[in-house]
């Protein structure tokens, strides 16, 4: 017998799979406080949850007997995914069952910005009848500017073709081959700014994404573009927004998401004449929530019944025995990924993975898969593990090459090599080995050969070889308070200098400018592994 505990409000479809299975006890129990559901989690073999519930290292750790955790959506920002990775406990999503719904939303709330439909239906309520005042714009013949093709950008930009709009995009790991296939003209977001008359996001927030239009981009867009947000808030930086509209240089904006929410009563942005709102109502129709709620109980079902796996987000495919041997190795093709995704600025045609020595003997496709999930996961919203990363890449048209050999190279008898071959033909590598403490390290990164630890905050430096360097950025360093935990020095063939600096915390921008305006200082990038 199996205990499912369901904590969230799930559709009475959902709860019929669960019901219809013989073996399994539901505890249906919505709105339980933190403290709560670490009680109830206690004996549960499987825990199922939307967006309400936290499913905090508490919780996960209560689950004496939990093996699995449902999240009936996309998002798993309520759960804690490296908690329950410790715990051996799997944690699944429903990915694609939001995406329609929260594409339509996009389009409505476009629509409605366009025709200034909530405005006019307003002054309508209030016995008023304003038919100049509400003139609209035609979408048809229009340009839209999506930023995100992954799959609900991708439902946009389909459904946008549908009412007769030009189509161009932005991802940073999207081929144009296959933009091209879906109708899609892939450009820079320097393009996007220019051309767009509609602008939509559809990316996570990230640092590279939080305040993506902000004061400076502003001026850049094309004067009277709309603004669509269904995606996280803090991609648009909401005050820069409403500077925008009052000057006349934003045609209008509609916001389903919010850096806050509910967002402050005296918001600016939602009081704005100019601006139509909702609260967070992407996901919200009938079907999507019967959708979801049913798609992860039969994959909950699944697994416990089965041990069928599908949308985990943290879990590889792979025995015990053979996990514990690869491991180490998973770990530093992972962050080799998430280096090149930090370092090197391409769009990716091709990944390849090289496992040299010990690393490919055994369980080499799950290095090729850790590498193309810590490059991919830099840059998408949901987690990329491991089983997901082949798929996400093949649909973005990525190829991804497998290459492994029992030869020793260098000083290393086994090493990792990952390969990222840009839309150009550019080639970007970086290689790694095992430390004789089993952690990962990077030992070469293109024409340099070094010897680096690949984990935490890094301050990655090239820089001209001659005296002075080094204790410059050391000093510098020290004077922002910024300990240093371990430096390391290398040299290209061509005579310039590296230098990896391992931090106890990120530098801030101010300090990467100071370091960035040394006549000495070639490229200065801050990292996190």
């Amino acid at each position: 017998m199996f205990k499912v505990l369901v904590s969230d409000s799930l559709s009475e479809e959902g709860l019929e799979v669960l019901k219809g299975r013989a073996g399994l006890v539901i505890d249906y129990r919505p709105g339980l406080s933190e403290a709560d559901l670490a009680e109830a989690v206690k004996q549960a073999d499987a825990l199922l949850v939307r967006s309400g519930s936290k499913v905090t290292a508490r919780v996960i750790e209560s689950g004496e007997r939990l093996k699995v955790i449902g999240r009936a959506g996309i998002g798993v920002d309520n759960v804690d995914v490296p908690a329950a990775s410790k715990r051996g406990v799997v944690v699944m999503n429903t990915p694609t069952g939001n995406s329609v719904t929260t594409a339509e939303h996009t389009l409505s709330l476009m629509m409605s910005l366009a025709r200034h439909i909530p405005q006019a239906t307003s002054t309508m309520k209030a016995g008023k009848w304003e038919k100049k005042k509400f003139e609209g714009v035609e979408l048809a013949g229009k340009t839209i500017g999506v930023v995100g093709l992954g799959t609900i950008g991708r439902i946009v930009a389909d459904r946008a073709r549908g009412l007769a709009m030009k189509v161009i995009g932005f991802d940073p790991v999207m081929s144009q081959e296959r933009a091209a296939s879906l109708g899609i003209e892939l450009v820079s977001l320097e393009q996007i700014w220019a051309r767009a008359d509609v602008i939509t996001v559809h990316t996570p927030l990230t640092p590279q994404t939080k305040n993506l239009i902000n004061d400076e981009v502003v001026p850049k867009l094309k004067k009277g573009v709309l603004l669509v947000n269904c995606a996280r808030g803090g991609i648009y930086d909401e005050e820069a927004i409403v500077r925008g509209l009052d000057s006349g240089h934003i045609g209008g904006a509609a916001f389903d998401v919010f850096v806050e929410e509910p967002p402050p009563k005296d918001s600016k942005l939602v009081a704005h004449e100019r601006v139509i709102c909702s609260p967070h109502l992407g996901a919200s129709t009938a079907e999507a929530q019967v959708r979801v709620a049913v798609q992860i109980a039969e994959q909950v079902v699944d697994y416990l019944e089965n041990g069928e796996i599908k949308n985990a987000v943290n879990v590889p495919s792979m025995s015990g025995d053979v996990a514990r041997k690869v491991a180490p190795y998973r770990t530093l093709a992972e962050r080799l990924g998430k280096f090149l995704a930090q370092v090197e600025s391409a769009t990716p045609k091709g990944i390849e993975i090289d496992c040299i020595g010990e690393a490919g003997e055994q369980g080499s496709e799950a290095l090729t898969a850790a590498a193309v999930s810590g490059y991919l996961g830099h840059f998408l919203s949901v987690p990329v593990n491991a089983i997901a990363a082949p798929h996400v890449a093949a649909d973005r048209g990525i190829a991804v090459r497998q290459l492994k050999s029992t030869r020793s190279v260098g000083r290393f008898a086994s090493q990792v090599v990952v390969r990222v071959i840009g839309e150009d033909g550019s080639e970007h590598v970086a290689a790694g080995a095992l430390g004789s403490d089993g952690s990962p390290r990077l030992v070469r990164w293109g024409d340099f050969d070094i010897e680096a630890g690949l984990g935490g905050s890094a301050l990655v430096v090239s820089s001209v070889d001659k005296p002075g360097v080094i204790g410059f950025l050391g000093t510098l360093l020290g004077e922002h308070a910024i300990n240093v935990a371990s430096v390391h020095l290398g040299k290209s063939s061509a005579g310039q200098a590296l230098s990896v600096w391992n931090l106890d915390d990120k530098p801030s921008s101010k300090v990467l400018d100071a370091v960035r305006a040394s006549s000495n200082v070639k490229k200065a990038l801050a990292i996190e592994l």
